[in-house]
């Protein structure tokens, strides 16, 4: 698991944990029904084509090479005497106590995409919602992401191909930072978790839609959902963005009956009968419910986003229409509470020198601006230092 639990403001996906990372398509499509094990002397049936991965490990170097450009642009030393690894030069990481995951500043994670509603909505920056899942918050956070990435989009690769799982990745990352801005209106968000789960979400659709053509069915799905139980309930600890999770899930979960349709074990069994042999035909390559499922699936997706874009967009806040949707990102407890605490500043600014006094304890510190008009992000940022 991984969160941030002390930078202001600072909302982390958390990557899927667990056995998620064997998911329940493999081998077991050679459980087909009417196999002839002879079919092939002294080798495997393979119904389906397996593709060789290179688009999942491409993600992988990607979003490493984006956090070290990340890295490089926040340049630790220029702002700060307490940087972690000043081996490192302008690669060092910012002080334990403000990032303690080894990584950037949230106002660097800011400028380099995101995703911050208030810039989505009043300065109509709607690429950080495809930004954000390439960014992460430091150290611990790229590493999880990216090892869980390849557990699971490698072996996805190979059953269903680049094209399909790209798709799916990316789609999904998009949906989670969709449904994040419209419940999430303060702060910022990081990480490819939504596409993560949107992975999760593909394989556990790909199951039902593929029932027929598997064996040992059942246990595959109850492991597949408590995986998945498990991982949504991380969700509710505090600093987690939970929604973003949600909605990649959501969008994964839909995507998988559009993208991951396999065709009926009879067609299967009947394409691949070997001279010699007679299988019965098939008429339909698919069942009926598998159809069905599509069409759904791509309805509620097209509707889905285009309402929640439209939604978002205009600026409202989701949460004014749903009293309950909050516990979905965090249940409060007696370890810890839900509530964001904001604080309060004074602020006094002559061209590029910004002068804060906090009104809770009365420190005042200067500040010296790259920029004449911070964003409100950045002055709730400064000011929660100076309150800290």
């Amino acid at each position: 698991m991984v969160r941030e639990p002390t930078t202001n403001g600072l909302e982390i996906k958390v990557h899927p944990v667990g056995p998620a990372a064997a998911p329940p398509v493999s081998s077991q499509h050679q459980h087909l029904h009417g196999r002839r094990e002879n079919v092939i002397a002294g080798g495997d049936f393979r119904p389906f084509r397996q593709w060789v991965p290179w688009l999942v490990p491409l993600f992988v170097v990607a979003n490493i090479v984006v956090f070290i450009i990340v890295m490089y642009v926040n340049n630790c030393p220029k702002n700060s005497n307490s940087c972690v690894g000043n081996f490192l030069g302008r690669f060092s990481f910012q002080p334990i106590k403000e990032n303690p995951l080894l990584g950037p500043s949230s106002w660097t994670l800011e400028k380099m995409g995101a995703l911050d509603v208030s810039d989505v909505v009043q300065k109509h920056q709607s690429w950080r919602l495809i930004s954000c899942m390439w960014l992460h918050a430091g150290v611990f956070h790229v590493l999880a992401n990216m090892l869980t990435l390849l557990f699971i989009g490698i072996r996805l690769e190979q059953e269903f191909g680049f094209i399909r799982i790209g798709l799916l990745y990316a789609i999904s990352g998009f949906g989670g930072s969709l449904l994040s801005a419209l419940f999430i209106q303060s702060g910022i968000s990081v990480g490819a978790s939504g596409a993560l789960f949107g992975l999760l979400g593909g394989m556990l659709s790909e199951l039902i839609t593929n029932w027929t053509i598997y064996a040992n069915k059942l246990a595959a799905l109850l492991t597949l959902i408590v995986i998945i139980i498990i991982n949504l309930a991380v969700g509710i600890l505090p600093h987690v963005d939970n929604f973003a999770h949600i909605g990649g899930f959501l969008s994964g979960f839909f995507l998988g009956f559009v993208f991951l349709i396999r065709p009926q074990f009879g067609w299967v069994n009947w394409k691949a009968c070997p001279p010699g042999y007679v299988a019965p035909p098939v008429k339909s390559k698919h069942k009926t419910y598998q159809y069905v499922l599509w069409v759904l699936s791509l309805i509620i997706l097209i509707v889905g986003y285009t309402v929640g874009l439209v939604v978002l967009l205009r600026g409202n806040n989701s949460n004014d229409h749903c009293s309950w949707c909050h516990y979905l990102r965090c249940i409060p407890t007696s370890a810890w509470s839900c509530k964001s605490q904001r604080v309060f500043c004074q602020a006094n600014q002559i061209e590029n020198q910004l002068n804060l006094t906090c009104l809770s304890n009365g420190r005042s510190e200067t500040f010296y601006l790259s920029n004449n008009h911070p964003s409100d992000y950045q002055f709730q940022k400064l000011c929660s230092q100076v309150c800290g």
